[in-house]
């Protein structure tokens, strides 16, 4: 089976014709950023391109998302870093009501289910350096 680019939106206007089509990059992106919003995320999982990217100043909202797409149904995963000391399961929690809310509100499209796969959680030491604790084997 062929991996779907594109997801269509229904258009319920008669008066309108012509297709809407939301690439699946889109909507990555668009969970992407629900994500880092929420308080207590430290970062998403990236990959070394995304590393060299950021050097260059390109960021990719997208990183740590993988959607997929099943008829008309939309599953996500998102693999983030947390702070030390926040409350796991209460942040995985407003990350999935934060990426639903936002999807529902840009796109009118719902998400069959998101998973949120903590990879790691990032302690700021006394004299301010960054701490990265992580069993993430594509780290």
């Amino acid at each position: 089976m062929a991996e779907q680019k594109y997801v269509s939106l229904q258009q319920d206007s008669g008066k309108v014709k012509g297709n809407v089509e939301i690439s699946h990059q889109v909507i990555e992106i668009l969970l992407g950023i629900a994500t880092n919003q929420v308080e207590g995320v430290y970062e998403m999982r990236g990959t070394l391109s995304n590393r060299i990217d950021s050097l260059f100043g390109r960021i990719n909202h997208g990183k740590g998302v993988d959607v997929v797409f099943d008829d008309d149904k939309i599953s996500a995963d998102v693999f983030v870093y947390l702070e030390y000391g926040v409350s796991i399961p209460k942040v995985s929690l407003e990350i999935q009501k934060s990426a639903i809310e936002q999807l529902e509100f840009m796109t009118d499209l719902a998400l069959k289910e998101i998973n949120v796969h903590v990879v790691g959680l990032i302690a700021k030491k006394e004299s301010g350096e960054l701490e990265r604790v992580t069993t993430d084997k594509k780290e």
